[in-house]
């Protein structure tokens, strides 16, 4: 019997059943109504009409406290007096951590060491109890349903459950009374139960409104099951959009967004980050980057099909972030935008060339100008340039370059290039090597440098390192080694057992442009 033969044989929740259980979800014992805020400034930028459901006005300041309290309410009175136990790094956590507290039900949350500190304070200051275990959520999870078996707790998962589906879907019941003309609705989806949730109700009710769920690139589960036609595991998950860095949709949550979303997008890290910065110019509010992530698909949507004069509503479903990663989103945020283009340049090694360089770009504003000498001939320079009019104006800006006898390439969206070579130009060796490059997601625990070096630092000479973080569970890590090609199977195997997440990128173009001999 095939899966979806499985799955067909199963009863499961109609569109008419969760309908019912969202009407009758008791989740304003918790959460509040929160509010639907217009967006001028983007709405004349884009014209249309554009709204902002604010979840991070729910008192754990994001819309997860709606399906967890949803679940724990319903539980037998048995259930509540074992206690539940959930695993999560963020703002799960919470909404078990205040749902136990508001129902009297004792909720432990099992976290992985590598947590911020502010996020476990936030869990303990809502009344739960937490238990620090493991590197990964995985790791966390595992050990969540080991107590959960040993201590006989009721295990409150955070999207794939009816009823924490239902207790989601209450968002856009809210949303329908808010604005009933709205004509298209854009949710988050990391593991998919919010976007599932809204989906089913706004399909009973007003079918006519276009549900989009939006995913980000290093995250995109669904995509990847729709493409499959049922749930996958992905490989890997970027870290950047931690509130939806999910491997798997869920089965029931890949179900309802299979049979109700209109339509699925993916977006990047800097397009997320230009819509943070959105956000705080039209409300002064700040999103984690999973927050921003479906305005971020809203604005890619209205630009790929030409949306004119819509009433287009999408939610801020969080603002759980550490303060220092705005260093990150701020730097970022020009690109997302196409506000700001990067460029390496070759130009000649004498006096006078860069104010000659400078005036083929015509006055524009340099944004950022590295450069080191190498050698007597030529120099690569790295150039940041403001842009009034994105990537056409950045496009006619190379023409320019390569017609007054430039070599240019475009950076833009070289992730080497943003996130460390504009940090290291100048680097490039003094003697030839046999250099292999390689990025890493770093964890941030006591001991994680440690790990690293004694699986490869000792075994391998290191001939670049560059680590940057911005106040994440993970910090980037670029990491040059001298390596002949008989070493390229043992050197893999020793990449394995390090498991962190890492990528070959000895073939970036910022790498050969700059760091490369």
């Amino acid at each position: 019997m095939s899966q979806a033969t499985r799955r067909e044989s199963i009863a499961l929740p109609t569109g008419a059943d969760y309908l019912r259980e969202i009407l009758r979800a008791p989740v304003y014992e918790a959460a509040i109504v929160s509010p639907l805020q217009d967006m001028p400034r983007l709405s004349s930028r884009l014209n249309n009409h554009i709204q902002l459901k604010r979840e991070d006005r729910q008192p754990v300041h994001s819309f997860k406290v709606r399906g967890a309290y949803n679940m724990m309410a319903q539980l037998t009175d048995e259930q509540k007096q074992a206690g539940v136990i959930a695993a999560s790094a963020g703002n799960h956590a919470q909404g078990v951590a205040l749902s136990g507290n508001q129902l009297g039900v004792e909720a432990t949350i099992v976290m992985p060491r590598t947590t911020p500190a502010i996020k476990v304070d936030a869990v303990r200051s809502f009344g739960g109890n937490v238990v620090l275990h493991g590197s990964n959520f995985d790791e966390a999870k595992g050990r969540a349903q080991e107590l959960a078996d040993e201590h006989g707790f009721t295990f409150i998962p955070p999207f794939d459950h009816p009823a924490v589906i239902a207790g989601q879907g209450t968002l856009g019941m809210e949303m329908l009374q808010q604005n009933g003309h709205m004509d298209y609705v854009f949710v988050p989806v990391g593991g998919g139960g919010i976007a599932a949730g809204v989906s089913v109700l706004i399909k009973q009710l007003m079918p006519q409104i276009k549900v989009i769920g939006v995913e980000a690139e290093e995250s995109a589960c669904l995509k990847a099951a729709m493409d499959k036609g049922y749930p996958v595991v992905l490989d890997n998950v970027g870290t950047f959009a931690d509130g939806v860095a999910v491997k798997r949709i869920g089965d029931e949550t890949f179900r309802l967004c299979h049979q109700y979303l209109d339509d699925v997008i993916t977006v990047s890290s800097d397009e997320i980050c230009a819509a943070v910065k959105d956000i705080f110019e039209d409300t002064r509010a700040i999103s984690e980057p999973s927050g921003a992530l479906s305005l971020a698909g809203l604005k890619q949507y209205v630009e790929t099909h030409q949306l004119t004069g819509k009433n287009l509503v999408n939610v801020l479903s969080g603002a759980n972030t550490n303060f220092h990663s705005l260093r990150y989103v701020s730097e970022r945020a020009e690109l997302g935008e196409k506000r700001e283009g990067l460029l390496a340049v070759t130009i000649p090694e004498r006096t006078g060339a860069f104010l000659e360089f400078c005036h083929v770009l015509g006055g524009r504003a340099v944004t950022e100008f590295n450069y080191r000498h190498s050698d007597n001939a030529d120099a690569n320079i790295f150039v940041g340039v403001r842009l009034l009019n994105g990537q056409e104006e950045l496009d006619a800006i190379m023409v320019d370059l390569q017609q007054a006898g430039y070599p240019v390439v475009d950076l833009s969206d070289d992730e080497m290039a943003k996130v460390h070579v504009r940090y290291m130009i100048g680097g490039k060796p003094s003697k030839p090597l046999n250099e292999k490059l390689y990025s890493f997601e770093f964890p941030e625990y006591p001991g994680a440098l440690i790990k690293f070096l004694n699986t490869l630092g000792t075994h391998w000479n290191i001939s670049l390192f560059n680590y940057r973080n911005h106040g994440s569970d993970y910090g980037r890590v670029l990491c040059g080694f001298e390596l002949e090609d008989k070493d390229l199977l043992e050197f893999s195997s020793h990449l394995r057992d390090l498991g962190y997440q890492w990528k070959d990128v000895s073939k970036t173009p910022s790498y050969n442009f700059f760091l490369a001999n």
